[in-house]
């Protein structure tokens, strides 16, 4: 190899990155002293961008495209290092990928308990776990902020920050919420949307944020979940008399399964045991049902209006009728109504009252 061509090798004039990780946020190009040739090749991938660092101070960035470098395309580097009319030599400068995809296999989760006001509960300590979504949103923020001059920053490196602030807006955004405990798997959706946005108004300043938030479970201690359950036990069980026959059933004949005098005696005991409680049930005399305070009271009887010389009369009862017809007041042909008639009748077409016209003795005959 000549002088020419070791001095050739020397210039960088290919620039680009291909990652084969998963949870590598920032990758500084390897420049090893070389220099990078004007006119070289930068190849900027979709979801990639691309920040010029000279001698700590950042210059151009690029967004995914394939760019031949000069002044023309790196105006920032141009005017730091004085190029007022163009130049053809090599020039020195660290070059950042940035990754700008989801890294979407962050997860979080309580180490100590969150203690909140439980408006059934009283209060109650909470532990919750879950996951999130990272993305850059500006490159040159995250290089100035959190990334600086590390050749390979990754998400493990912000993953703890990023715990410690899920965890101090987890409590507040829990109280907020107003919503019991046994009702926070229905909230957990809002209350995640809730904690995203909190998380975003710190973040961004630093150019990333959360895009996706999700709460996979809100949990008590052991001694509340245990006692979650004999109550839940309790609610299913109902009657507890017919539970702790049905119970005391179930283990006289796991008794007498068992091989030996031993489990035939105990099935035995607990069987007589059983029929002493059902002989005792069946001897209690029968609940005594309660007197009734009186007789009912009498049904109303219907009441009749008459229509005679033009007025109305009443109301009468039927009883009284028969005493109109006595006075002469109700004929056959008086017009009668009573509640559920449609109008008014001759009293011949009601078939209730043909029996009081059959009830009345024939007038007296005359006297001689």
């Amino acid at each position: 190899m000549g002088l020419f061509d070791k001095i050739r090798g020397e210039f960088i004039d290919i620039i680009d990155w291909t990652d084969d990780s998963r949870d590598t946020i920032v990758w500084r190009f390897p420049r090893h002293e070389n220099e990078i040739k004007m006119g070289a090749k930068l190849t900027v991938r979709e979801s990639q961008a691309a920040v010029f660092v000279n001698e700590g101070q950042v210059a151009d960035a690029f967004p995914p495209g394939m760019y031949t470098l000069d002044t023309q395309n790196m105006p920032v580097l141009s005017t730091i290092k004085g190029w007022k009319y163009g130049f053809n030599s090599p020039f020195k400068a660290e070059v950042y990928f940035v990754n700008t995809r989801q890294f979407t296999d962050l997860k979080w989760g309580t180490q100590n308990p969150v203690i909140v006001r439980d408006p059934e509960f009283g209060m109650v300590r909470l532990r919750a776990f879950g996951g999130y979504a990272l993305r850059v949103i500006e490159p040159v923020a995250l290089l100035r902020e959190l990334a600086g001059t590390d050749p390979a920053f990754r998400t493990e490196e912000v993953s703890e920050h990023l715990r410690q602030m899920i965890i101090g807006k987890l409590g507040p955004a829990l109280a907020a919420s107003g919503v019991p405990m046994l009702d926070l798997v229905t909230q957990q959706g809002q209350i995640g949307e809730r904690i995203a946005n909190a998380l975003n108004l710190e973040l961004r300043p630093l150019g990333i944020e959360i895009s996706r938030f999700i709460i996979e479970n809100v949990s008590v201690p052991p001694e509340v979940e245990a006692m979650i359950d004999k109550r839940t036990q309790m609610g299913i069980a109902g009657d507890l008399n017919q539970y702790s026959q049905f119970q005391a059933a179930n283990a006289m004949e796991k008794a007498a399964q068992n091989d030996g005098g031993a489990g035939a005696g105990m099935g035995m005991g607990m069987g007589m045991a059983l029929g002493q409680q059902a002989a005792a049930a069946a001897h209690q005399p029968a609940p005594q049902q309660s007197a009734p305070a009186g007789p009912p009271p009498l049904p109303q009887q219907d009441q009749w209006y008459l229509g005679a010389n033009g007025q109305q009369l009443g109301p009468f009862d039927f009883s009284a009728l028969g005493r109109q017809i006595s006075s002469g007041t109700l004929t056959a042909d008086t017009l009668v109504w009573k509640q559920g008639m449609p109008s008014w009748t001759a009293a011949r077409q009601v078939p209730e009252l043909n029996s009081l016209f059959g009830q009345v003795p024939p007038p007296l005959p005359p006297q001689a």
